[in-house]
């Protein structure tokens, strides 16, 4: 196995189908930010920002180098619920989930496993006065969503609860209700394994596409992008705080990742009909970075990610291999005792980087935003379908791409292996 360990793990294998219901399925709390990059957490080298439950969370979980999402929103949530890419589906519409996916998710994955499951905040997959419906059909049994360019999800937010709008939020911030709702449903269902997927609204801008615009925030403004990082740092704090509250830590598997990097412009004002964005830059091991979403870069789809399991993930543990956002889908059917799916997927399991048993490292990872924009990269390279190679052990910037006339007979052998990788997962022909 080619990971490496700052602590090792402790070899505990899972107990699953032994007696107990302690022994044989843990909680799991799946928190995942809204456009936070690496460069916002100190224990990825970064100093712009005072987040102290996030790293007090670090401190006790294994975090993880090499994780790759999607550069922005809709395409990393369908690979992260089905373990399958969005070409897959024909590059589902912005805000939609493919039809023929629905019984296939995560969610799905927990109820055929005993599990009952809850999901918070955001959603963005559908318009849910639309299809009010629509997260229970993807498995889960309760949801606490706000209603997405529907209403605002800060201040005086718009939540659709279980098929109704809620009618108590008036004068509340929408974060605390979606972890209260989470907070209640863990309490309600302590005695029983529960899966509670908590996608934030944190730190995502506010809809600019609805009218009135989102009503300001005590400030007389929208939070800036440090105000909206320590509010998910309460959050979160709030949330892991809750689940020693109730006495679940030891029997509770709670994972942190984003969904991709930070946005480079973030909205703080609404002025004479047009939304005022500021620039986001952020300074990690000594450099200045802009935010990288929406671009295919390290910034962009390179995302932070803890996971802490009591007794079988040492805190301080740093795992280099490299995770793919499908892979989460199949590590949860290991996790569970369950048989992969019958389709295909594109997911390889890392559960046993978490029990300490034998595991199959990756040797590649894809990233995709739409169309032509997308990638194949190994941890030394990565390739672009218009030929640019980049070397990420040099280049981790990505400034100077290397194109097929520059090639050192390295770079070549780097570029035909991931052009081969690409061409069958794409099908080019």
């Amino acid at each position: 196995m080619r990971y490496t360990w700052a602590v090792s793990l402790m070899v505990i294998p899972l107990l699953f189908g032994s007696c107990g219901r302690q022994a044989e399925k843990p909680n799991i709390l799946l928190i995942l930010a809204d456009d936070v990059g690496r460069e916002m957490f100190s224990s990825y080298g970064g100093t712009s920002y005072h987040t102290p439950n996030m790293d007090d969370l670090a401190s006790k979980s294994m975090r993880f180098e090499h994780v790759y999402a999607a550069p922005v929103c809709h395409p990393a949530r369908i690979t992260l619920m089905t373990g399958r890419y969005p070409f897959r589906f024909g590059d589902p519409a912005w805000g939609s989930f493919p039809k023929q996916a629905e019984g296939q998710t995560f969610a799905h994955a927990f109820k055929k496993a005993g599990y009952t499951t809850a999901v918070a905040g955001k959603w963005q997959l559908c318009m849910m006065k639309d299809e009010p419906d629509h997260p229970h059909r993807l498995g889960f049994d309760e949801y606490c969503l706000f209603g997405w360019h529907e209403g605002p999800r800060y201040h005086d937010p718009l939540i659709w609860q279980n098929g109704e709008i809620r009618q108590d939020v008036a004068g509340r911030y929408g974060p605390d209700v979606y972890s209260d709702f989470l907070i209640d449903f863990m309490d309600s269902n302590r005695d029983r394994p529960f899966l509670a997927y908590y996608p934030m609204a944190l730190i995502h801008d506010v809809s600019d596409d609805f009218e009135p615009p989102p009503p300001y925030g005590p400030a007389g403004r929208y939070e800036n992008v440090k105000e909206m990082l320590l509010e998910m740092d309460r959050i979160i704090g709030k949330m892991v705080q809750a689940v020693e509250d109730l006495g679940l830590t030891s029997n509770t598997l709670v994972i942190f990742t984003t969904d991709n990097g930070t946005n480079h412009r973030s909205i703080i004002r609404h002025e004479d009909g047009e939304f005022i964005r500021e620039l986001v830059c952020s300074t990690i091991d000594g450099v200045e970075v802009p935010g990288g979403k929406t671009q295919i870069t390290d910034w962009g789809i390179r995302v932070p990610t803890f996971i802490r399991w009591p007794g079988k993930t040492d805190g301080g543990a740093v795992c280099e291999e490299l995770i793919d956002f499908s892979d989460f889908l199949p590590t949860f059917h290991d996790l569970l005792d369950l048989p992969l799916p019958s389709y295909e997927i594109d997911g390889q399991s890392f559960a046993g980087i978490l029990t300490g048993e034998e595991h199959d490292p990756r040797d590649w990872v894809y990233s995709e935003k739409a169309g032509m924009e997308y990638m194949v990269r190994s941890k030394d390279w990565k390739l672009l379908p218009d030929g640019k190679l980049f070397d990420m052990r040099s280049d981790i910037h990505e400034k100077n791409p290397i194109m097929p006339a520059e090639d050192t007979p390295v770079s070549a052998a780097a570029r035909t292996t991931l052009d081969s990788i690409m061409t069958v997962l794409r099908g080019i022909r």
